[in-house]
């Protein structure tokens, strides 16, 4: 199945080649994937603090992706 992924700041180093605009990529997934094991597989560290958007909504990490969803995923963000 295919999801649109959307990495931020510095976490786009993570995202996959092919295709990659410069946050966003459609990519392939299997079916019942969750969004820490799509993680897992791009490399991003679990103990790396990130904020996570499904569909525009906060989602948490054992969220079960589905065909055509939009994940967002961000590093915690400061300003001032």
């Amino acid at each position: 199945m295919k999801i649109e992924l959307r990495l931020f700041a510095s976490l786009t180093r993570y995202l996959p080649e092919a295709g990659a605009s410069a946050f966003s990529n459609t990519v392939e997934v299997e079916e019942g994937i969750t969004v820490e094991a799509l993680m897992d597989r791009l490399g991003i560290p679990r103990e790396q603090p990130k904020i996570i958007f499904v569909n525009g909504r906060h989602a948490q990490p054992t969220h079960i992706l589905q065909e055509g969803d939009r994940l967002g995923i961000f590093p915690p963000l400061a300003g001032g």
